[in-house]
């Protein structure tokens, strides 16, 4: 299916990591294979986000060839000091991705004012064209990243030929309550899970709402954005905020 406010972009960077948030409490971090749903889109809500929105991956095209470098990093422990570990990250990394977004339905009675497509997509077209409105990070923030505009599907992937190749078991995302999508996801942070397939170089990502397994977390409500102390601590310090 095609949607109207569809944006397509190439992400790269020298180094990624992307894995499964449970993986990163500490001791030795290891990368996927080919980026998650949550990272890209973690990727598109720095170029361009709104409450308004919600912003959906559709597909990611692998440039380059999927290559790991492990090294030695030293990290902070909880309680001071340094530890030794090994981090396994994906280098040169390219990728194309198509995304589009829709309505978030959970803040219509709030935001609904705002629901103005040509908006929304014009202003997110011009900063890919920016390099997006945050810095970009693959996966972690020691991998930096770099977004620029391109045709999806153009020019040659290093996976084009090759026909099909699962990756088993993935993380695919989080559901906040903020995007809740159903009864059960509703006033509860979910993690989604999924098996993904590239065919010729491309993944077709599912919808969140597709996942089968998930799992929730813990109970969580919406963020509210109305000037109350729990929303934004310290205004006494300030005075009062007109």
């Amino acid at each position: 299916m095609r949607y109207p406010n569809i944006v397509e972009f190439e992400v790269s960077g020298d180094y990624a990591l992307f894995s499964d948030p449970l993986m990163r409490i500490g001791g030795e971090k290891c990368t996927y294979q080919v980026p998650t749903y949550e990272a890209l889109k973690g990727i598109m809500s720095s170029v361009y986000w709104k409450p308004t929105i919600i912003w959906v991956i559709d597909a990611v095209r692998v440039m380059n060839p999927i290559q790991t470098e492990v090294k030695g990093i030293r990290p902070v422990k909880y309680r001071g000091g340094n530890d030794l570990s090994y981090y396994t990250y994906l280098k040169k990394c390219r990728y194309q991705v198509r995304a589009h977004f829709e309505w978030n339905k959970n803040r219509q009675d709030d935001l609904m004012a705002d629901w103005n497509e040509n908006k929304h997509h014009n202003i997110a077209k011009r900063m890919i064209q920016a390099g997006g409105r945050r810095d970009i990070f693959l996966g972690t923030r020691e991998c930096q990243g770099y977004v620029e505009p391109c045709v999806f599907g153009e020019g040659e992937g290093a996976y084009d030929q090759l026909p099909e190749l699962s990756f088993g078991l993935m993380y695919h995302g989080i559901t906040y309550a903020d995007e809740a999508y159903s009864e059960e996801t509703k006033g509860k942070m979910t993690v989604r899970f999924w098996r993904p397939t590239m065919k010729n170089g491309v993944i077709s990502f599912i919808r969140p709402e597709e996942c089968t397994m998930t799992k929730t977390i813990k109970e969580m409500k919406i963020k509210s954005f109305t000037m109350e102390e729990d929303n934004f601590s310290g205004l006494k310090e300030f005075g009062e905020v007109n």
